[in-house]
């Protein structure tokens, strides 16, 4: 579901002096991405603004605002923006580094920085973004936002390996996927919520509160990933379809397709994967997901973590915010893209 859409859909639920001042302070923080991405070595700039030129949902500074608001507390505006931006920033620089990894020409229908730049200036160049991250956050935070950002950053890295780590794995338990999932996602969601509490003074129980939130938004989020991965537009996605199955990455559908097949269906998956499948093969692979309810079963664990998502948010007083902060979850399982 793009911006636009999730917007005029919370109009009823939300004052729209609310979005309208979450909305300034996310444009804020774009503005702040954009000088931080400046850099007077030309490749540098081009590879910070290929990267902010593909856009994003920017839900990470959005939601440190929208969580420093839902507490009820005063905060000062302008640091949790620099902060979030910071936040952004760092998200950034792993969506570049992923893309060497994975070897991507395009992320939201635009060619990546690596496809532009290469593999070593974009590589680099993303290590700039994480140190002027570090930056922002030592010029606009305290020690204990440095230290909560510092152990997420190296979850979500330690999360990447671990991932790899899985890469071949067919036969990979759901147990050990949303492992991953903890880790590479969820956790560096969960530090956003946590870092808008914290900037505002909030007490533990609402810290942790909107922690649980942020860590249960993560999972919902990168399981609607997956689903996108198999069943998505690809015009919406900007990706070609079952890219993770492409390269030998079991998720979510996969796993829970595969106790359904028959033996010379298994051999079938097993052979294809990460194994050069063909589009045809592919569709035949969704049109089991389809058929023998893997999507079904996704969509709802999807359900489940949202559901504990918004259970957290009970021990918030009760606010617009909160109430934006639950429209989030929601619909986080209605997004195309």
């Amino acid at each position: 579901m793009s911006g636009a859409a999730f917007f005029q859909a919370v109009q009823d639920r939300v004052p729209q002096s609310v979005l309208l001042e979450v909305g300034s302070a996310v444009a804020e923080a774009e503005e702040v991405l954009r000088a931080e991405v400046g850099s007077h070595v030309a490749t540098v700039k081009g590879c910070g603004e290929q990267t902010l030129l593909g856009g994003g949902k920017r839900l990470r500074p959005a939601l440190a605002v929208i969580a420093a608001r839902a507490t009820g507390l005063p905060f000062d505006r302008d640091k949790v923006v620099h902060v979030g931006a910071a936040l952004e920033m760092i998200h950034m620089a792993t969506l570049v580094h992923d893309d060497v990894i994975d070897g991507a020409q395009t992320r939201r229908g635009r060619p990546t920085a690596s496809a532009v730049y290469g593999a070593t200036a974009a590589v680099l160049s993303g290590d700039v973004l994480l140190a002027r991250a570090m930056g922002l956050l030592a010029t606009h935070s305290d020690i204990g936002i440095i230290q909560l950002v510092s152990r997420a950053v190296v979850e979500l890295a330690e999360g990447e390996v671990r991932e790899i780590e899985c890469r071949g794995d067919i036969a990979l338990s759901e147990e050990d996927h949303i492992g991953v999932l903890r880790m590479k996602t969820a956790a560096f969601i969960e530090c956003c919520c946590r870092t808008g509490a914290r900037m505002a003074g909030a007490d533990r129980a609402v810290y942790d509160a909107l922690g649980e939130y942020g860590h249960n938004l993560g999972l919902a989020f990168q399981v609607v990933d997956d689903l996108l991965d198999f069943r998505g537009d690809q015009a919406k996605t900007g990706k070609p379809q079952a890219t993770d199955f492409r390269e030998g990455q079991a998720t979510l559908p996969l796993i829970y397709l595969m106790p359904s097949l028959s033996d010379d269906e298994s051999r079938f998956a097993a052979d294809k994967f990460g194994n050069g499948v063909t589009d045809d093969e592919v569709r035949t692979l969704v049109s089991w997901m389809a058929e023998r309810g893997a999507f079904d079963a996704a969509s709802d664990r999807a359900e489940q973590f949202v559901a504990h998502a918004v259970k957290a948010l009970s021990a918030l007083p009760p606010s617009d915010d909160r109430v934006l902060l639950e429209t989030v979850a929601r619909f986080v399982v209605e997004r195309e893209a």
